[in-house]
């Protein structure tokens, strides 16, 4: 194996550095003020470059590296990267290489996880392609392929884990508009999230049977408790079609929540626990490991309201359990969570939006308390005082945490000049916000306190004028993507005046 470097496209050629061997660029798209034909490089290989989604998930951000390195190893053996880095492979087996990247942090960057690959002996069986191959035959030519299939193939294959985010802070909000007597708005937002609901689980089920590698991938990864937004998504559902009277779609979205909640509530912090492919390091905990008692809180609170409106205790035990659960769950995600801001440094890129369901697990423990509180004495094996005492608690706790969370958000994006853009985990933030406002609001309806229904009432005009500014935020930046995915998408192989004629790439989109 030859030497192999990484380099950003502005360094010093090899020519004035001493290197002898091949330059290639890496990147998928051209690099900005570099003219084609004095390009500083031999070879331009984009097909290397990890996917488009991938890059948008990671956004450079350095505290999401250890995850990007991982999932961009797994991308290199997949169908789409396999025969440009072979190609690649076998450049660095006849030459020295230097692997050249605009990315200006070439150490958290693609480049230096291909250069680690490269340094990896390769399986036997891949295949090599030749210096000159020779031109595909004739075929006889068929219909083209549908061109929405490959992006919207591409799309669910990148699917974030927690993509049902979107649905959670959609439904909450309904709920909330629904409390506040502003059915008109309810109504249209909770068709929003059936929407959502409807099209993002197949695309979960299709990621799981046709991309099974990266979704096992992500379910042994850190952010792997993102997907109980699946069961959670389908509770929030449940609970607001409660007051409808919509009973038999309540129960089957309870029936479907509370599955995914056994299956994942569970097999998630096994497939953790046996796991040898992750770091012994307090780093991998983040903010989404909250939804592991929210995932509990959202049993019961869906168990609570669907109990006061058909017979039988089952419902009521089980909301019982699981906010009993959610509150043990809770605690041990907070010192867990609290451990790692406090005692691992906290880089201001890596601190997302999805600290905030700290304080939005402890909202949804209160409702669950409150909807517990409404049902008929001695069904609930609990006494109401103790279930008030406990929710007040927490809505105290909730209360408080919310400046300390603004803080630190001035901190990342006022002081550390991070970048203020829409992402997914900006739905992470709406859910917290939304639930707190329904908590608030039905905590002072439960206890009978009038300021604190008052305030509930404002808060939940709050938590709708800002779902309508992430939704904005989403759409502008799915228009914003859609031509960038078109541009990165066109074309294969090398552009600008190589020493030898890169070979196309035989690749066939799923």
């Amino acid at each position: 194996m030859a030497r192999i470097t990484c380099r950003r496209i502005d360094e010093q050629p090899p020519d004035a550095d001493g290197e002898v061997g091949e330059r290639v660029l890496v990147d998928r798209v051209w690099p900005e003020g570099v003219r084609r034909q004095v390009a500083p490089f031999d070879e331009w290989l984009r097909e290397v470059a990890p996917s488009v989604e991938l890059q948008r998930w990671y956004g450079h951000n350095p505290g999401q590296f250890g995850e990007f390195r991982r999932r961009y190893l797994t991308e290199l053996g997949d169908q789409r990267h396999r025969y440009a880095a072979a190609r690649l492979r076998d450049l660095a087996e006849r030459h020295s290489l230097t692997l050249v990247t605009a990315s200006r942090d070439v150490e958290h960057g693609h480049g230096s996880v291909l250069a680690e690959w490269l340094t990896r002996p390769g399986p036997p069986d891949e295949p090599r392609p030749a210096a000159d191959p020779a031109p595909p035959a004739p075929t006889t030519p068929g219909p083209p392929p549908p061109r929405h299939r490959a992006p919207l193939s591409d799309a669910v294959a990148g699917l974030n884990p927690g993509a049902l985010a979107f649905v959670m802070g959609t439904g909450i909000v309904s709920t909330a508009l629904y409390v506040n007597g502003a059915g008109a708005f309810s109504a249209v937002l909770l068709w929003v999230a059936l929407a959502g609901f409807v099209l993002l689980v197949p695309a979960y089920g299709w990621r799981l049977l046709r991309r099974r590698e990266r979704f096992v991938a992500d379910l042994l990864g850190p952010r792997a408790f993102a997907f109980l937004t699946l069961s959670i998504s389908a509770n929030v559902l449940a609970a607001r079609f409660v007051p409808d009277g919509h009973t038999a779609v309540a129960g089957a979205f309870l029936a479907f929540g509370t599955l995914g909640w056994v299956v994942l509530d569970y097999g998630v912090p096994l497939a953790l626990v046996t796991s040898l492919r992750r770091g012994p390091s307090l780093d991998q905990v983040n903010g989404t490991w909250f939804l592991w008692a929210v995932g509990s809180e959202s049993v019961a609170v869906a168990a609570a309201s669907l109990a006061r409106v058909t017979p039988g205790h089952a419902l009521a035990v089980l909301a019982v359990v699981c906010w009993a659960v959610g509150l043990v769950q809770y605690l041990l995600t907070a010192g867990l969570v609290l451990a790692r801001l406090l005692v691992r440094p906290v880089q201001p890129e890596g601190l997302m939006t999805s600290v905030w369901i700290f304080m939005g697990a402890a909202a949804i423990a209160v409702l669950a308390g409150v909807r517990l509180i409404a049902l008929p004495p001695g069904s609930t094996m609990l006494s109401r005082p103790f279930v008030t005492g406990t929710a007040v608690v927490l809505w105290a706790f909730s209360s408080w945490l919310i400046p300390l969370l603004l803080a630190l958000g001035v901190w990342r994006h006022g002081l550390r000049r991070v970048p203020l853009r829409y992402e997914l985990g900006w739905w992470n933030l709406v859910f917290p916000v939304g639930m707190y406002a329904v908590t608030t609001h039905e905590l002072g309806r439960a206890t009978g306190t009038p300021w604190l229904t008052g305030a509930g009432r404002w808060e939940v005009w709050i938590a709708a004028v800002f779902w309508a500014v992430v939704f904005a935020a989403m759409v502008v930046a799915r228009l914003r993507a859609r031509p960038m995915a078109t541009r990165g998408s066109a074309g294969t192989g090398r552009t600008g005046p190589p020493r030898r004629t890169a070979p196309a790439t035989p690749e066939a989109r799923p």
